[in-house]
């Protein structure tokens, strides 16, 4: 019965679903560093999901049911503000964790930076994978409402394999890390939390938010590799290094 009932929600997701324009540096240069032929093919890089007999999809059904008791609790306030991971929420969501407000007024090379690398780690990162598996994501499996109902509506038509949101959460994490080794603990909590809160809210699966981390890691390896990038790298580490007076 589940498996049929994955069968039919599958094929209504892949008649109904409709993609953004599939853009990059070459169509929307002031969003992304990287054009899609440039980020390894997360499709060929990842597993395919849990099939609905494993072990695996048990521990994601586990972590959903954990998270939907969590949603009432301070942990789960934290993941309906997670919810909201644009370049602008990104910044807000890192900047108790990183020393200092990530912001256009305050930090204008670190705020440049992580801004722009949003889609790279959140679009062409997850997105073979994301468009041929077209996982169903949980709330839409159970019939059930998120934590944060704002995207629900555009997500339920969109591959919840791997999840963009962690992989924007866990890139930024590991440049910010980077820039601020300081406090690189606080930093990598921060990054691991925002996937945690995918799952407590009921937008992915356990097993998303993990492979989602692999492909965030293989995106950061790939900006490391462009130029652009490493200028505004290196503008971001100059900043911060007059911000805690060093040298």
């Amino acid at each position: 019965m589940k498996k049929l009932k994955f069968a039919v929600l599958t094929a209504v997701f892949l008649s109904t679903s409709v993609f953004s324009a599939h853009n990059d540096v070459n169509t929307d240069p002031d969003r992304y560093y990287l054009s899609a032929s440039d980020v390894a093919d997360s499709f060929a890089l990842l597993p395919p999901p849990p099939a609905l007999d494993s072990i695996t999809f048990l521990n994601d059904q586990a972590q959903y049911n954990k998270g939907v008791m969590l949603r009432n609790t301070e942990r789960g306030k934290q993941a309906s503000r997670d919810a909201r991971i644009d370049a602008h929420g990104v910044a807000e969501a890192f900047s108790e964790a990183f020393g200092t407000t990530i912001s256009k007024e305050n930090t204008p090379q670190v705020y440049k930076l992580v801004s722009k690398m949003v889609e790279d780690a959140g679009d062409l990162a997850t997105r073979s994978a994301k468009e041929h598996y077209m996982r169903v994501r949980p709330f839409a499996f159970f019939h059930t409402d998120t934590c944060n109902t704002t995207d629900q509506k555009k997500l339920s038509t969109n591959g919840s394999y791997p999840s963009g949101h962690t992989a924007i959460g866990w890139a930024t994490a590991l440049i910010l890390a980077e820039i601020n080794p300081d406090r690189q603990n606080e930093i990598l909590k921060r990054g691991f939390e925002l996937g945690q809160s995918r799952v407590i809210c009921g937008y992915h699966w356990q097993s998303d938010v993990d492979a989602a981390r692999v492909v965030a890691a293989a995106v950061v390896a790939r900006l490391h590799a462009h130029d652009a990038f490493n200028v505004q790298l290196r503008f971001a580490k100059e900043e911060m290094k007059q911000k805690l007076g060093k040298k």
